[in-house]
């Protein structure tokens, strides 16, 4: 197991630890403090506790090198797994926004929710903090390390701190006014329900399009195509087609050169130009370059 591999999956296990722990304390303040809210709170560190499941499955199949089987590496569990991750937290918000709704509904036709206790509140604080805090330290390694599904689960324990905003917002507001405001708690939950569902939008699409195969931004082929052009003996290039594989870059190109150019020399010429690409985007990026005779007359056609 690489050193990439080993940083994901300690920073997975210890947020798997402090899931389980926070999903029962917060079971246990729902159940005996009276708080709907505080279950609902729970069932959500429930899903943070089903994606490290999630994210320490598939890292280690992500992290091997090439194979027979897989020519290409395992980057694209990596880049499942993140998908998964982004499912789990779309459906996390659908639910959290659902409850809240038909909440609020029977809140307007006179059965308000019911007062909370002080327990709840207290795992709320609990909740909120130490989700803050893991939150920051995951994506730090996930950014670190280059690894989408590591940030992604970072996003969700964000996601389980923003829920527990709203239920300390709704759980004090019942505990200090009381009665009908106990509403206080669904509306607050609708809300953060709509940023957990842009965040699991955020991070699913880039899954979707690397999972089609999306060429890479405009903005790095540029970059890429620059890179190649530092060689003075290549004449002209096309066919450039790239896509991102996990955390790497697939890249292939074909270049031409002048046709009196030696087999040696152009294979020299491509060496130089992958050595340059995988200095710039990692030693593992993948390069296929083709050479070609350059001849000046089909060019001229072609530009017309």
């Amino acid at each position: 197991m690489n050193e990439r591999t080993k940083k994901a999956e300690r920073i997975t296990v210890i947020g798997f630890i402090i899931n389980a722990a926070l999903t029962a304390a917060k079971f246990f303040a729902g159940i005996f403090g009276n708080s709907a809210a505080m279950v609902a709170d729970a069932v959500h560190s429930l899903s943070d506790f089903i994606t490290d499941l999630i994210v320490l499955f598939f890292i280690r199949f992500s992290g091997k090198d090439c194979d027979e089987e897989h020519p290409y590496g395992h980057g694209k569990f990596e880049t499942f797994a993140t998908l998964l991750i982004s499912g789990v937290l779309f459906l996390v918000g659908l639910g959290m926004m659902w409850n809240g709704i038909e909440k609020i509904k029977l809140a307007s036709e006179g059965t308000p929710p019911l007062t909370p206790g002080w327990i709840a509140l207290i795992a709320a604080i609990v909740s909120i903090v130490s989700k803050e805090i893991l939150y920051r330290y995951t994506v730090k390694v996930g950014k670190n390390i280059n690894n989408t599904a590591v940030i992604a689960n970072a996003w969700h324990h964000r996601s389980d701190a923003l829920s527990s905003i709203g239920t300390l917002i709704g759980i004090s507001g019942a505990i200090i006014l009381g009665g009908k405001w106990a509403v206080l708690d669904p509306i607050a939950a609708v809300i953060v329900s709509v940023f957990i569902l842009r965040v699991a939008v955020q991070l699913g699409l880039p899954s979707v399009n690397e999972l089609l195969e999306k060429a890479l931004p405009k903005d790095v082929e540029k970059e890429i195509l620059d890179l190649i052009y530092q060689s003075p003996e290549i004449k002209d290039t096309h066919r450039l087609r790239t896509r991102k594989i996990g955390n790497i870059y697939a890249i292939d190109i074909h270049i031409k050169l002048d046709p009196s150019i030696t087999f040696v020399a152009s294979h020299d010429v491509a060496t130089e130009v992958e050595n340059r690409l995988r200095c710039k985007y990692g030693k593992k990026t993948l390069i296929n370059i083709h050479t070609e005779p350059y001849d000046p007359s089909i060019n001229k056609k072609a530009k017309k």
